[in-house]
C-alpha cells in the first residue's frame, strides 16, 4: 500500500517509523505472550500485548515522549502542559521531568488518587480542576496561554498518534501470523496510530476498536462522519472516557479500522477479574476493555490469531476490591442469604451446623428483629458466605428448604 494515499490523514507509516527511532531505548518493548486459557475460552489464538508493564503503567508514554522529543529548545525551556485523567499525565510527567522540562498537569477532581499521586511522584506539578476531563482540558488551555507552555494533547496530535503507533510495529514483529488486533478506543489516538502502522504495512490484518457502552464517542463520530459530543457519563474505563472523538484521529479510524464494538460495565469488570485471576495480570478498566469484547464474542474474529491490547494497569485499589467482590458474586462464589429463624437459644447454632456441613464459609452475619416484616418471636439473619460456585450454592439452598428454613437470596 502506498503510505501517502489519503492526503487528509495526519500521519503515515513513515511518521510511525520516525517515532520508533525517537523512542528507541527509552520505551519498554512490552511482551506479547500467547494465552492458552484465553484462546480456549474465545475460540481464537489470543496474544496479550502487555502495555501495563510500561514504566508509567500505560501505553500513553509512547505518544507523550514522541511529542516531547520534537520540542524546540525554546519550547523545552518554557515547559509543557497536559490535561489528563491519569495515564497521559504520568507519561508526560515522567518523560518531561527526565529531560529537565517543567510539566504542569491539569487533572479532574474525580481522578483516582493512585493516578494523582503517581503523576506528582514522576515530577509534575498537578492542578486539580473541574468535575470532568472537559473542565480540566479548558483550564489547561487557559494555563497554556497564560504561562506560554506547549500543550501536549492526549490523542489529537500527530506526534502522539505516531508514538502510539509504534505498538503496531511491535505486534507485527512479535506475532508473525497476526490476523487481527483489538484495541480500546477513547479519543482515537491509540487505534489511529496502530491502525496506520499495520494497515500501511499489512492491510489484510483486521483492526477492531472497543469502546465503553456508556461513552461511545467514536461510534457516534463514525456514524455521523464527524466528531460528535456524547452525553456525559461515568465508567470504570476512565482511561477511554472521552466524550468527543478527535478531529485528527477520526479520518484515520474511518480509513483503517474495520469495526468498532462496545462493552458494558459488568463485562469490563469481568475482564479485569479474568486477567487478574487467570492471567496474573493487573489491568484497569480501559486496559481490559479489548479483552471484554473477545470474551463476550462481540467481534467477528473466530479462529483468528488475535492480539489484544492490555493498555494500562493503573487501577484504584478500592475500585479493584469492589470489582473482585462483585465478580465473586456474579460467579456464585460469594452469596448472601436472608434466612428466617425462631428467636430462641440454639437456633443460630443449628443453622450454622447445616451450613458447615455443606462446606460453605461464613464471612459475615447480620441479625434483624425489627425490619423485613419479621414476626415477634422470630428473627431474620443475613449471612454472607464463600462457596465453590453455583453447584454448591444450589445444594445449600435445597438443604435449607428441606430443613424448613424460609430463605431468599440477596442480590
Amino acid at each position: 500500500m502506498d503510505s501517502r494515499t489519503g492526503a487528509n490523514l495526519s500521519i503515515h507509516l513513515e511518521d510511525v517509523l520516525a517515532a520508533r527511532e525517537r523512542l528507541r531505548g527509552a520505551i519498554y518493548y512490552s511482551p506479547c505472550p500467547h494465552s492458552q486459557m484465553l484462546s480456549a475460552l474465545t475460540g481464537q489464538q489470543v496474544y496479550l500485548k502487555l502495555e501495563n508493564l510500561q514504566m508509567t503503567g500505560s501505553f500513553k508514554e509512547r505518544g507523550a515522549l514522541n511529542r516531547i522529543a520534537t520540542l524546540t529548545p525554546e519550547q523545552a525551556a518554557c515547559g509543557v502542559i497536559a490535561a489528563s485523567a491519569g495515564n497521559h499525565a504520568q507519561g508526560v510527567a515522567y518523560h518531561a521531568t527526565k529531560r529537565g522540562i517543567r510539566a504542569l498537569i491539569v487533572m479532574p477532581l474525580t481522578t483516582p488518587l493512585v493516578k494523582v499521586t503517581a503523576t506528582r511522584e514522576f515530577g509534575a506539578e498537578v492542578l486539580l480542576y473541574g468535575a470532568s476531563y472537559d473542565d480540566a482540558y479548558e483550564e489547561a488551555l487557559r494555563q497554556c496561554a497564560a504561562q506560554d507552555l506547549t500543550f501536549i494533547h492526549p490523542f489529537d496530535d500527530p506526534h502522539v498518534m505516531a508514538g502510539q503507533g509504534t505498538i503496531g510495529l511491535e505486534l507485527m514483529e512479535q506475532v508473525p501470523e497476526l490476523e487481527a488486533v483489538v484495541v480500546p478506543v477513547g479519543g482515537g489516538g491509540l487505534i489511529g496510530g496502530i491502525a496506520c502502522a499495520i494497515k500501511e504495512t499489512r492491510p489484510g490484518i483486521r483492526i477492531v476498536g472497543v469502546q465503553a457502552l456508556r461513552l461511545p464517542s467514536m461510534v457516534a463520530a463514525v456514524e455521523a462522519h464527524q466528531p460528535v459530543t456524547v452525553n456525559p457519563a461515568t465508567t470504570i474505563a476512565d482511561g477511554i472516557a472521552v466524550r468527543r472523538a478527535g478531529d485528527l484521529t477520526l479520518p484515520l479510524v474511518e480509513r483503517y479500522v474495520d469495526e468498532i464494538v462496545t462493552v458494558d460495565e459488568d463485562e469490563i469488570a469481568s475482564a479485569i477479574l479474568m486477567l487478574l485471576e487467570r492471567e496474573k495480570t493487573l489491568a484497569e478498566g480501559a486496559g481490559a476493555a479489548a479483552l471484554a469484547a473477545l470474551l463476550q464474542r462481540r467481534t467477528s474474529l473466530a479462529g483468528a490469531h488475535t492480539a489484544v491490547l492490555v493498555g494500562g494497569g493503573n487501577i484504584d485499589v478500592t475500585l479493584l476490591a469492589r470489582i473482585i467482590e462483585r465478580g465473586l458474586v456474579q460467579d456464585g462464589r460469594l452469596i448472601r442469604l436472608r434466612i428466617n429463624l425462631l428467636d430462641k437459644p440454639g437456633a443460630l447454632h443449628e443453622l450454622t451446623r447445616l451450613i458447615a456441613s455443606h462446606r460453605a464459609n461464613i464471612v459475615d452475619t447480620l441479625h434483624n428483629r425489627a425490619y423485613y416484616g419479621v414476626n415477634l418471636g422470630d428473627t431474620t439473619i443475613d449471612i454472607t458466605m464463600e462457596t465453590r460456585g453455583p453447584e454448591q450454592v444450589a445444594e445449600l439452598l435445597d438443604a435449607l428448604t428441606a430443613e424448613g428454613y424460609k430463605h431468599s437470596r440477596v442480590l
